[in-house]
This record gives structure tokens, sequence and C-alpha cells, in this order.
């Protein structure tokens, strides 16, 4: 149809135009031309017939085109609309791929999820994989009980006598200053030989057990020597539960002595500095150890508590942190004539590990002054333990308290708050070495049903910040059979390299009796535990029956997930648990609270709820439909969720005929096989095949062209019904091999891709295949070989229409180098089939479009000509319209992703920088349509990232914290023979060896590739189209000018089109936005960040950058704490306990002759032979 000439103020032609107005221009470079090298960008002339020429060479200047009215960049919507509906409906073969379905009907059938049944199903062999564990736990725990119980005690036991596997043995011999090498032998420890074990992803023996000794503790005591003897006999138990359960993984038992015997036997890895391994400070023995704990940590600051003391009082409560876990609520304070907590925190909170960080830096800014008041100390702490208007743990209640020494003894107090009941526990830390009367503070623990004790020094910390746990062990130890309960842990990462573990526990009780009374002894001997790896539990949910964005997750009392494929931790500390919530692990919203409390208070539901999902490049946002479907794991303390989109209701599962399976051929000789092989390539594109388990014996490979190559070795072998393979894996396989085939078949091939500037075509299948076309297109191919992985398929599938994928482009990366290398964008849809009125999406099919000449396309479909259009007469007394080609010198015209990334743009100068986020390219543009609803902003903050370590600000200072003496003091020689100058020395000297308890360790990250990452939080800011859907005109006002701009969404794409006036004046850009994604390190605070710049409106890059906060501010969470539950059991009470035994310690002054030895040992790295806390051991002779 001839279209008559538009002059200007002419009416808009009524019929559309044709939608490739360029296709008669002939055939130019494709894919088969191979890369392209140093090539300008195409002279119009190429793009536009020669009459169309005439108008550009003779457009008058600007002044004469006025901005384009609504009606016409409509029109110039619809037809970029047409020109990719017509693209994709020519090559994306969308409908010819439903027909190949169709046809091929007998080959497959369709499936359906239930998802009560599903999740129950699932529930219930999670539930019998943990028993099974259960099981294996309690035959260990009575058999402990029972071989101590026999044990008898050996008063003149030797080293000699007791012959183990000490799995430190190896590292020691390694070090030249090690105890035994100084010895010149090792008698008492076994040599053994290992075998490499897949499963525990270690060499292991299968005929001994392990023994770890901690670092800190003289193997040699009689105390070890006696615990060693008796848990010997534990290693005939452990391989007899080995024997019963091949699954099982390590078997530990974790003494309230330090000593951890495990099972099968492996070499300890030895950290490159000291190993600090304390098993009674994992987080698994902790939670088996005692009952939930209310904790109110107050430390002594007055005048007296200065220098060396208050800096061992520092560390003592940082350790003290340490041993809580995150059933515990604590808080800290500082007292000297009055109380205050140490931080923001005003009451007791959660002690999960962002909080214990925030006390921890807290701790570190106390100083010392005033007088002492015990008074106001533990008023301050009573009173915070007796408010009930807050989440805590309500069960074992305790103030610990850190001082010097004092005379008061503040009987008033205990009074008026915790007698007669004695329902709080007091436990009194001496601390620093000094000549106080130490009556009152021993006197303050046996009157509350608490322990005293002494930390002289910095080598006493973590002994004596630990023993409480046995004070709070007794209840559980009376309680007898009611408190062994099996409890399952957080996850956390295993210290001996089998990954994320959550452990069992059940603790194991002293049952001998004690004096002539036959009393019953309290003391819990430890802590038993048996790991389950997460992977196992992951092989029990269905892999890829769900589809592409279906998936199972857990999540315990805590909100913490157990399973979720977002749970990935980039860094994980073996000291702490992963904790990672539910909520943070999505995008939270009040659905997904309600989900969560319905969870954790153990009940079955399903609810459908419309919500936000990040994509899987957490580039974009999608609101999506997604079915919860959740019951309670039994025997338990988790609860099972079920997510399903509800596309993913079926799937198709392949049923390859009677007569091709009865062929008793390798599977190389079944029918469509021959299309996977590279042979076959050339003709019918090249093959990416998701590296899955199909078979046991096949052998993964992250190069895919590799893995194919294995795949088809084994299949040569292989016989279709293999029972060592996945038949629905493998059957699908071949089944999609086959259909993407015949797309090439009967679409692809007679196609000439360079006539629509096409780079590529592709199809991605639920089945794992991935079929590029052209083969020589598979060169440029980046995206992930398996479809559930890949960003387009996941978002193609949660999304109508066509959805755009610019290549990904980092703020601070190099723009894109379009002269040596062909661009592509990739465009891509799902593919829905209807049969028998069941709905899926078993593919997903696009094409590549080629940067350069489609942005090209893109300024003549966003204009007022086409090849049959006349020549426009525009002079100085008429007026035009502007268009996005002949005035792309004032009009800018962009297409940009419902991310806000910029997909094509009319000018060239932005062709590299397509991919990046539109505020780059124009922060003032950008800002209007967020501003006007375009777009809508989502901030998350994802707790598992990773940075690396930020050297500190002084570097060349010396450690801070520590008592320097004053030139009086070197000067005074009482000074020198005092307990403090000893202590003084003997803190140099554990700093030596404990370098990490010194503040500020030397450029130890600077040109270091060693230095590990650090976990941070990272803060991440998306967008999202917002409600705005019509054509929309707007002005940006700039003071002294404005700029005119129209935003239209796309119809059935991802895109919003915007023109807009080029800005004119720099005031325009006085306005600018800035929000980076942020970085913060969790283990220490960051330096001060610099001067930040002026802010432009940014999306969520990949590159760190300093922060003043870890995340959302941890002060304000704590005041709207998330819904938890505790332990449904408690211990923190019996009548018949004796708190007889409640501390004793020794005021004498110190031998200049033992202080000596002792230093000179610590000088060696050698643990002192002398047990200094004699009370802490002695209870353990038995």
């Amino acid at each position: 149809m001839a279209v008559p000439a538009r002059t200007c103020g002419a009416s808009r032609p009524g019929p559309a135009r044709t939608a490739f107005p360029w296709h008669d221009r002939g055939p130019r470079p494709g894919p088969g031309a191979g890369r392209r090298v140093a090539r300008p960008p195409r002279p119009l002339s190429l793009l536009l017939p020669p009459l169309l020429l005439l108008p550009l060479l003779a457009a008058p200047g600007a002044s004469a085109y006025s901005f384009p009215q609504q009606h016409t960049m409509q029109h110039w919507a619809r037809r970029l609309e047409q020109e990719i509906d017509g693209v994709m409906r020519i090559f994306g073969g969308v409908q010819q791929l439903r027909e190949i379905y169709k046809d091929n009907r007998n080959l497959f059938e369709v499936q359906e999820n239930e998802p009560q049944k599903l999740v129950e199903k699932v529930a219930g062999d999670i539930e019998s994989l943990l028993d099974r564990k259960v099981q294996a736990l309690k035959r260990l725990a009575d058999a402990a009980e029972n071989f101590q119980k026999a044990h008898r005690w050996q008063d003149n036991i030797k080293e000699e006598d007791i012959i183990y596997y000490d799995a430190k043995a190896d590292a020691e011999l390694d070090d030249p200053e090690s105890e035994d090498v100084e010895k010149g032998s090792k008698a008492s420890t076994l040599r053994l030989d290992f075998i490499e074990d897949s499963n525990f992803k270690n060499k292991v023996n299968y005929s001994y057990t392990a023994v770890q000794i901690p670092t800190d503790i003289y193997k040699g005591s009689t105390v070890i020597l006696n615990e060693l003897n008796w848990t010997e006999a534990l290693e005939n138990v452990f391989i007899e539960n080995r024997r019963q359960d091949p699954t099982l993984l390590w078997q530990v038992f974790g003494s309230a002595t330090g000593v951890t015997r495990y099972y099968p036997a492996t070499p300890w890895r030895a950290p490159k500095k000291i190993d600090l391994y304390d098993v009674r400070r994992r987080p698994w023995y902790i939670q088996g150890a005692s009952s939930p704990k209310d904790m109110v940590i107050i430390v002594d600051v007055s005048g007296s508590v200065s220098g060396l003391t208050l800096k061992l009082m520092k560390t003592s409560v940082c350790e003290m942190l340490d041993t809580l876990s995150d059933d515990d609520y604590v808080n800290v304070a500082s007292f000297n004539e009055k109380a205050q907590p140490v931080s923001c925190f005003t009451h007791l909170v959660q002690a999960n590990v962002r909080n214990k960080k925030v006390f921890k830096e807290a701790v570190q800014g106390m100083v010392a002054k005033g007088t002492t008041g015990y008074k106001a100390g533990f008023e301050y702490a009573f009173d915070q333990l007796q408010n009930s208007n807050i989440t805590r743990a309500n069960c074992n209640k305790m103030i610990m308290m850190f001082t010097d020494g004092g005379e008061d003894r503040v009987q008033d107090v205990f009074e008026k708050y915790n007698w007669p009941n004695r329902t709080v526990r007091v436990f009194t830390f001496s601390v620093g070495q000094h000549n106080y009367d130490v009556t009152p503070l021993q006197w303050m623990a046996c009157a509350n049903k608490g322990y005293y004790f002494e930390i002289p020094s910095i080598g006493a910390i973590r002994i004596n910040t630990q023993e409480y746990l046995d004070v709070l062990g007794r209840p559980m130890v009376l309680a007898g059979k009611e408190a062994k309960q099996v409890q399952w842990t957080n996850v956390y990462e295993d210290a001996l390299g089998l990954g994320l573990v959550v452990t069992g526990t059940l603790p194991v009780f002293n049952l001998t009796q004690d004096g002539p009374g036959e009393k019953k002894n309290q003391l819990i001997l430890g802590v038993m535990g048996i790991d389950v790896a997460l992977n196992d539990i992951k092989r029990l949910t269905p892999n890829y029956t769900l589809g592409a964005n279906g998936y199972v997750f857990a999540i315990d009392l805590n909100g913490y997930v157990l399973l979720h494929p977002n749970l990935k931790p980039q860094t994980t500390n073996f000291r702490e648990p992963v904790t990672l919530d539910f909520l943070d692990a999505e995008l939270e919203d009040e659905n997904k609270e309600e989900i969560r409390r319905s969870m954790i208070d153990g009940n079955k539901g399903h609810k459908q709820i419309r919500t936000l999902v990040k994509s899987l490049d957490e580039r974009y946002i999608d609101e999506v439909m997604r079915n919860y479907t959740w019951v309670p794991i039994r025997s338990t303390n988790y609860s099972l969720g079920l997510v399903l989109p509800p596309y993913s209701t079926f799937y198709l599962q392949a049923n390859l005929s009677d007569q091709i399976l009865q062929v008793k051929l390798p599977i190389s000789k079944l029918k469509d096989f021959e299309f996977l092989l590279p042979s076959s390539f050339e003709s019918e594109g090249h093959v990416f095949i998701a590296p899955r388990e199909y078979c046991k014996d096949l052998n993964a490979s992250d190069n895919n062209t590799e893995f194919l190559k294995n795949f088809i070795e084994l299949m040569e072998k292989v016989t279709p019904d293999s029972k060592q393979c996945n038949n629905f894996l493998l059957h699908n396989l071949i089944l999609d091999t086959g259909i993407t085939q015949q797309l090439v078949e009967r679409v692809w091939r007679d196609q000439d891709l360079n006539t629509y500037s096409l780079l590529a075509v592709f199809a991605a299948t639920d089945g794992g295949i991935t079929r590029v076309f052209p083969n020589k297109a598979a060169e440029d191919w980046t995206e992930n070989p398996e479809p559930f992985n890949a960003s387009f398929y996941r978002r193609s599938l949660d999304n109508h229409g066509y959805v755009f994928k610019p290549p990904h482009q980092d703020a601070l990366l190099r723009p894109l180098e379009l002269e040596n290398d062909t661009v592509g964008i990739l465009v891509s849809t799902a593919v829905e089939l209807s049969l028998g009125g069941r709905t899926l999406r078993p593919a997903v099919v696009g094409v590549k479009l080629d940067l350069e000449a489609w942005a090209e396309k893109f300024k003549v479909l966003a204009s007022n000509r086409t090849h049959q259009d006349q020549p426009q007469k525009c002079g100085p007394s008429s007026h035009c319209e502007m268009d996005c080609d002949v005035n792309n010198e004032d009009l800018l015209c962009v297409l940009i992703d419902d991310g806000g990334f910029l997909v094509l743009s009319n000018q060239n100068h932005q062709w590299d920088q397509v991919g990046r986020f539109f505020s780059e390219v124009d922060a003032n543009l950008m800002l209007a349509l967020y501003n006007n609803s375009f777009y809508t902003r989502k901030e998350s903050y994802d707790y598992q990232a990773a940075c690396a370590p930020q050297p500190p600000g002084n570097l060349g200072a010396a450690p801070r914290g520590i008592f320097v003496p004053t030139i009086a003091d070197f000067l005074n020689l009482a000074w020198w023979t005092s307990a403090a100058a000893w202590s003084l020395f003997q803190q140099l000297l554990y700093g030596l060896i404990y370098h990490s308890w010194f503040q500020a360790e030397p450029a130890e990250a600077e040109g270091n590739p060693e230095v590990r990452e650090s976990s941070c939080v990272m803060k991440q800011t998306q967008y999202y189209f917002g409600s705005v859907n019509a054509s929309y005109n707007a002005i940006i006002d700039c003071g002294n000018c404005s700029r005119l701009f129209h935003a239209q969404r796309l119809t059935n794409t991802n895109l919003l089109f915007v023109v807009a006036e080029k800005p004119l004046c720099s005031q325009c850009e006085a306005g600018r936005l800035l929000q980076k994604e942020t970085h913060c390190i969790l283990p220490a605070p960051p330096p001060a960040p610099p001067p930040a710049p002026r802010p432009l409106l940014a999306a969520a890059s990949l590159t760190p950058h300093p922060c003043p906060a870890d995340g959302p501010e941890q002060c304000e969470l704590v005041q709207r704490p998330r819904y938890r539950r505790g332990p449904h059991i408690c211990f923190d009470y019996n009548a018949t306990e004796d708190t007889s035994d409640c501390g004793r310690g020794a005021s004498f002054p110190p031998s200049l002759g033992v202080l000596v030895s002792l230093q000179l040992l610590l000088l060696l790295g050698l643990p002192p032979r002398p047990q200094p806390q004699v009370h802490a051991h002695a209870s353990r002779r038995l």
C-alpha cells in the first residue's frame, strides 16, 4: 500500500506500515561470516533507499523541528512491537514447537505434581533418614555412660599406657617446636594408613577412631589420660553403628574435658596459625550441653580496672559471647557507680552472629573510671532478667560478673531479687593478678547457685569462660532419661571438610555415685553427635520434576533455613553457625511472614500468593504467583515447605516406546541420540547438555564439551534400562534432543538469519538440552548449560511475552568493545503447551540480536519515514516533528528493560554502554522515570556475601588496648617484681602465639593472596516496572531550562520505550541520586569511608564498597524481632541439685620461679604441664 508523503502538521497515516521495511536491502554478513574486526557503524545508506537520504542531507536546523506528539510516539512503539513480534514468530518457532510436541505425543506422558503428597513424602523420607541417626546416637550415648561407669580411675596412669591415634600428630611432627618432636618419639600414638572416601571428602581409616585435644590442654595430665582410657571402648560401637548404617558420616564424642574422639579416623585439619579448636565451643556441643540461656554480662569498669586487667576483661567477654547459640539471649553492661549497656541494645537480644558482633565491638570501647558499685551492676542485671515484655529464652537465667575484686557482697540485692528461690545463677570472675580478698566474690557465686572463677592471665580465659556449662548441665543430669532427648542443630560448616551439615546431639551423663552416701553424680560427661550432610538431605527432594522455579525448603524453630536454593554462603566460619533467615533467603512480605510463623508452630498449610522474586543473576525483580505448601518433619525441630509456580503443576515424562526400550543395545543406538554427537552440530546446531547426574559412573566436568564427551562415551556402554542410570533424566534428555532437532529441521535451517540481523536462534528445555543454531554461534554462547540455572530461562517462564536480556556490564568494567566483537541481545519466550486441559511450559525459545544492526533498525522504526516516504519539506517557517533517526543529535531514543538496563539507543556513542544501568548513561532521565512511577525500587540485604579483607588504617601502630608502663614503672624495682610486670610479659608472649588477640594486625591482607575473604552484608537495590502501563509525557524541570520526555511500555515485552530531548543545560545534572550496592565487613568494623561522590541512581553491582553499618541497623531490628520458638524442653532447676561445689580460688602471691618457667614454656609454644585451673578439672576425677 502506498503511503502519501507527510508534510509538517499532516495527520498520521492510518493503516500500519510494513513490518519489515528494510528486508529488501540485500544480505549482510551474519553469523557465518565469523567475528568482525574494526567495523565502524554502518552508514544510513545501507539501511534506507537513496530517496530517503535527501532529507538527511537537507535537513534544516533543529529549530525547524518540534518534539514528537504523543500519537506519533505511540505509532513508533507499535512499529517496534510489530517488528519484534514478527521476528519472534518467524524464528522463535513457538507455534511450530507446540506442533512438534503434539506430533510426538506418544513419546511422553504428562505427570502431575501434587503438592500435599509431595511435601508429606519428602518430610517422611527426611524423618526416616534422621531417625536412623537418632538410633545410632542413642546406642552411643548409652554405651558411653556404661563404659564410664565401669571405668576405674587411675591416679598413676602414664602416657605410654594409652595407645591412640592423635589426629594432630602429623602436624606436630612437621612443627620443629612441637613437644613431641623435642621428646624424639611418640610411643603412645598410632601411625595409620588412610584411603580416600568421597562421602567424607577426606582420607579416612575405618578401623580406628581419632582423638583431638585442644592446644591449651596438656595431653599428659591424669584427667586427660583417664578420659582417653575409658573412651577407647567407644571405637567398637562406632564401627558397629557404621555396619548397621553405612550412610553414617562423622560420629563424634565431645568430652567436657575438651577431648574429642571421632570416627572414622582422619588427620586433623591444622590451621596455618595456632589451632584454637575446642569441641566445647562448637555450636553442636553448646546446644547439646545445656538448655537455652538468658544471660546478662556485667563488667566492672571502675578506676582500679586499668591496663592489662581491662584488656583481659574485654577478651573474656568476647570469649563468653562465643559460648552462646541462637537459642540464647544476652545483654552486656558496664558498671562503676552506675550501670549502663555497652551497646545500643537496652534489653536482652538473641545471641546471633550479628548481635554478638555489635557487643564485641562495643566492649572494646569500655573505659575504666570511677568507683566500684556492685549494687548498680546487679540491680541492672536483675531488672533485665525480669523484663517479661520482650522475647527471650525463658529457661536458664544467669548473671556473669567480671571484676578485679571488691568488698561489697550486695546481700540486700540478692534478698530483694533472687532469694529464696534463687532462680538466677550468679557466676563471678576475678580478673587479673592482684592481692584483693576474693572471699566476697566466692560468696556471691556460692549463695546463688553459681560458680567462682579466676582469670589471672590471658591463658586462662578460654577454659574459664566455658566451664560454667558444667553447672548448667547439672539439672539435665539429675533429670535423667527425661533430659535424654536428641536435638538437631542449625546449619554450620564441618571442621573436617564435609561442608555444610546439621548435627544430632545427645548429652552423655555421669552415672557414678559420689561420696559415702552414694549421692548421685551431677556432672555432664559430654555430648554425642552425628553429622548429616545437607547434600544427603537434598537428595531426598525432587530434583527436576518441580521445574526451574519450583523448589523445596526447610526451616527450624528460629526461622533459619536448613534447605533453600538461596542458601549459598560465600564464606563460612566453622566457629559460627550458618544462620540465614527464611525472610532473608527470599524477598520478605506479609504472606511469607505468615507462612514462616505457621511452619515454626509446626502446622500444616497451603497458600497461593503473589510475591516478588529476585532473578538468578540478581539484576531483576519479577512479580509472580507461587503456591506454598508446608508440613512439619516429625521428631525434629524442622518444618518442610514446597514452592511451585502454577505452570509447574504438570511436567513431561519421556515414555520411549516399547520397541526402542526392548532393543538391548547401548543407548547410543537409540533414535535421536545421533543428534547429540558433535558430528551433527554443523547441520543441526550445537547442543549443550545440562551437567546432571544421569548415571552414577558419569564423570562430572565444568567444561561442557568435556562433559558431553564423557556422556557419549558412557552411553556406548549403557543400555536404556540400566539400573545405574536415572531413567527419568536420561530418557527426557533423549526426548528433548529429538524434539529440538525437529525444530531445526522445520524452522531454522531454511531461514536466512542474516536478513533479519540475527546472530543465533536457540531453544532450551526442562529435559536439559540447549540447542544453539548455527553451530558457529556457540563460540559466543555464555549462558549456563543447565537451563534451570540460566537467568533467561527462569525469567522467561515467569513472564509472558518476550524477555530481552542485554549483555551484563558492571559499572566499573570497560565498555563493550564493539570493534573487535559481535555483541548480541538475547530475546526469549516460554513455550506453553495445553494438553488435555493441562497447561505446562517445558521449553524456552529465542533469538540473539545483532546489537549494531538492530540499533540502526531501531532508529528507522522510531522515525517518520519508510523507504516509500517522500522527502519531507521543512523550512524555517514550517515545523516538523523530530524523530529518532534524522534528529538524533537533539533527540534521545532508548529501549530500557524492566530492570532499568539499556537495551538499544539511537546514539551511536551509547552502543558500548548497552547492558549498563540507565542511570550510568543518563542519570537525570532515569531519575525522572523513577519519580514518575515507571520503576519501583526494591532494597534487600544479602547476608551471605564475601568481601576482601580491608587493611586497618593504622598499620604501623602497635597493638591497641595494651597496658604500656610508664618510665617511672621501668625505674621502679618493685614494679619489675610485681604481678603486673609478669602479666604484661605474659600478654606479650601470648601475643606472639595468639596473634589474633591483639586488635591491630599488620598489613596481613595486603599483597597476600592466601588471605581469605570475609563474610559481609551486601545491600542490593533492584528496580522493576511500576504501576504505569500507558504512554506518558512529562517535563523535567531543571531550573533555567526544562526537558521533555515520553515513555511507553512495549506490549508483550519487558521493554520501556523512552523518547527525550537531550539535556541542554548543566543544571539538570544537579539532582542526581546514587544508590550503590554496599558491602560491610562482619568480623571487624571497616574504616571510615571516604567522602561519597555525587549520588546517582544506580542498580546493584557486584563490586564491594565500604559502608558504615552491617546492613539494616541492628539496633532498630532488635526492637521488632522476628517470631521464633525455642526448644520445647527446659532443664534449669532440680530440687536435688548440690550447689556446694561453687569454686574455690587461691589468692597467693605468684612464685618467681613458677612465673619464669611459665613464660619460657609459652615462648616455646608449649602448653604448661601443671593444671592452673585445678578446681575445674578436679571435679572430673570420678
